[in-house]
Order: C-alpha cells, then structure tokens, then sequence
C-alpha cells in the first residue's frame, strides 16, 4: 500500500499525535511520567511512526537529484503542528 503524504494525512498524523500522547503518558506505567522504555516505545509506534509515514514519506530523491527545500514538505510539517496544537488546545478547553 502506497500513501501519498499530503497536507491532509499530516492533519490526521497531527490530530493522531494529540490524542494519543495523554493516553500514553497516563499509561505508561511510569511514575510521575518519567520516560520508560514502555513509554519510549509507544511514542515511536504511535506517533512518530505514523508522523514519518504521514507526513514525510518515505521517498527517497533519485540519485544524483538536485538538493533543495522541499516546501511541500514544510507546508506538511506546518499543517501537522498546528492540528496537534489545535487539538491539544480544544481538549484543554473541554476539559479532557
């Protein structure tokens, strides 16, 4: 299966993160939120792997391509943050 990273998955990567962080962090087993292995690992599986996939990619440049700033990718990385600010922001105001 081959995804696409658009501005759109790095929302879902971004509106995922939020969510899931709190529910790991309280989970986690870890007195006082120190960072565990469990906790280390859970944030790599259900964030930043689905972060990498959703919003980076997994493309590679061809050989020998020019270097440049990928500004679609900025853009995603952009769009990622500000849902998971966003997010983070409307739990804290519902309370959760």
């Amino acid at each position: 299966m081959k995804i696409k990273p658009t501005p759109l998955t790095a929302a879902v990567a971004g509106a995922a993160a939020a969510l899931a962080w709190p529910l790991i962090a309280s989970h986690s087993g870890t007195p006082g939120g120190s960072w565990g292995i469990d906790l280390i690992v859970l944030t790599l599986l259900a964030i930043a792997l689905p972060a990498h996939l959703l919003v980076v990619g997994f493309e590679r440049p061809a050989p020998g391509a020019e270097r440049k700033v990928d500004t679609a990718l900025l853009k995603r990385i952009a769009v990622w943050l500000a849902v998971a600010l966003g997010v983070t922001l409307l739990r804290s105001a519902m309370g959760g």
